[in-house]
């Protein structure tokens, strides 16, 4: 053979994964995380830039030819990529819902990382696979999910990065499941329930799935079923839609909604979906983790009754994003709807049909070895660990719900059930309202939203960041107060 002739000048050789470098630098990286983790408290939450900041201050704006020193990268950030940062794990970042980290789960996605896992199917990692299967029965026990949710049952459990990809997975399999039922079921006539307190992200996967926007239904919640969806108007709907000649497809119920932590009663739901034949999917994003504590386990009763249920791990059980854990009543439902069975793939321990393939439960082929993070959770912290960080946090908002119930001027506008607290002042509208939070998170201090419900415009105070203690709630209520009474004594003065 010939040689291959180049006039290019002799270089080093290139080496992507320098051990020695490696080693120095993970170091390096540890210590400027352990710096931040440290150091966050006394930066603002909001970051304090206008858009297009980023690339008017990151310069060169092309990318370098030639290597930039990893210590040279770490100031980079420090100065340009962290006053953009809106810090999550700031034990004063109150907005949202929590998005919660730990020793155990930052270590489990640095060995997850290390190990680059492509685990679509058993072959291509038996370790990931098997470790999976295993998690989700684990976390199906702590939660006292019905035997059929389990592997040793009909069901099993996948890990998706999100409660969007969990909905729509069921979404398709429910699709697929009723057309195939019936042939003239076409997919114009398919219906699908929610109410208007379902994540947004609910109508999208139903557009992703081919579902009309018109057949989406959006059942209206009020105050005197605390937001929560009633069963006899869902029936109500069913029956008015079945009577026009459609098909009711799937529910989505809610355990802990975004905007007021309402919990829909699953029973009565799900015995009105049956007799419909219609999927029913429970997303507990938030409030699910909550429920390995027995106090909180009733939230979930009528579960049993479900097609599916996902919760979100990396929201409240301290395993970083991303991580929604997905349990389907029939596993076979899921697969036929998902599979995927090309030459290139075929192996014997997928033909033989005693393995799990979890390309087929998800809608990409490539995955990650999540498995391994909420694993090392569970392992390195224990459930009473866990139970009790729940409970803390939970602890946390019932203080701050006893600081809202005790100034006149606020009201507590839904029940409390989990680490939300909605709250607005009294007997003004939502343009002060409005006012308040916009001071309080102009302080930098501090970091709330806002959402309606029932019309009302309303403050939501969540607690839940791994580093926040009774400190940091009740600092940020003296701010809240604060800025209430200047903003009140302004109103008073221009009267």
């Amino acid at each position: 053979m010939g040689s291959l002739e180049t006039t290019t000048p002799s270089s080093p050789l290139f080496n992507p994964l320098d051990l020695d470098d490696f080693r120095t630098q993970a170091h390096k990286a540890v210590d400027f995380i352990a710096d931040y983790y440290a150091s966050i408290e006394s930066r603002p939450v909001l970051p304090r830039v206008e858009p297009g900041y980023l690339r008017k201050t990151l310069l060169p704006q092309i990318p370098p030819t030639k290597p930039t020193p990893f210590e040279s990268i770490l100031s980079e950030i420090e100065t340009h990529i962290m006053p953009g940062m809106t810090h999550w794990l700031s034990p004063n970042f109150f907005a949202y819902f929590p998005a919660t980290v730990s020793t155990a789960g930052f270590l489990g996605e640095m060995l997850s990382s290390s190990f680059n896992s492509v685990g679509f199917n058993w072959l291509a990692s038996p370790a990931a696979t098997e470790l999976e299967s295993i998690v989700m029965d684990w976390l199906a026990s702590l939660l006292k999910l019905p035997h059929q949710f389990t592997f040793s049952g009909s069901g099993g459990g996948v890990l998706q990065g999100t409660t969007s990809e969990a909905i729509l997975c069921t979404l398709v399999a429910a699709r697929e499941r009723a057309i195939e039922k019936s042939s003239s079921v076409t997919i114009q006539k398919l219906v699908v329930y929610g109410s208007d307190q379902t994540h947004s992200t609910f109508p999208k996967a139903c557009k992703i799935a081919g579902i009309s926007p018109s057949n989406i239904r959006t059942i209206p919640t009020s105050v005197d079923t605390e937001f929560a969806l009633s069963p006899e108007l869902l029936k109500r709907q069913m029956e008015a839609d079945v009577a026009a000649g459609l098909v009711p497809l799937y529910l989505c119920a809610t355990v802990g909604t975004t905007s007021s932590n309402a919990v829909d009663p699953l029973g009565g739901l799900a015995d009105v979906a049956r007799d419909y034949g219609v999927w029913v999917h429970v997303d507990a994003a938030y409030a699910g983790s909550a429920c390995i504590c027995p106090e909180f386990r009733q939230y979930l009763d009528g579960v049993e009754k479900a097609d599916s249920l996902s919760l979100s791990p990396h929201k409240w059980l301290l395993t970083y994003l991303d991580c929604c854990c997905l349990w389907v009543r029939n596993r076979d439902s899921l697969i036929s709807a998902l599979a995927t069975d090309p030459e290139y793939l075929k192996n014997r321990p997928s033909e033989s049909g005693s393995v799990v393939d979890y390309k087929d439960w998800q809608v990409g082929l490539g995955r990650r070895f999540r498995a391994l993070r909420l694993w090392m959770v569970l392992k390195m912290h224990g459930v009473t660990n866990l139970q009790s960080h729940i409970r803390s946090d939970v602890g946390l908002a019932m203080l701050f719900e006893r600081l809202v119930r005790g100034d006149r001027q606020f009201e507590v506008v839904v029940p409390r059930r989990f680490g939300l607290v909605c709250f607005r002042l009294k007997g003004v509208g939502e343009g002060l309202n409005r006012r308040v939070l916009e001071e309080v998170n102009r302080t930098g201090t501090v970091y709330m939203t806002h959402t309606v419900v029932g019309g009302e415009y309303v403050m939501r105070f969540a607690v839940g960041a791994t580093l926040t203690e009774e400190r940091h709630v009740v600092a940020a209520w003296e701010i809240i107060r604060g800025k209430a009474d200047e903003l009140l004594m302004g109103e008073m003065d221009s009267l």
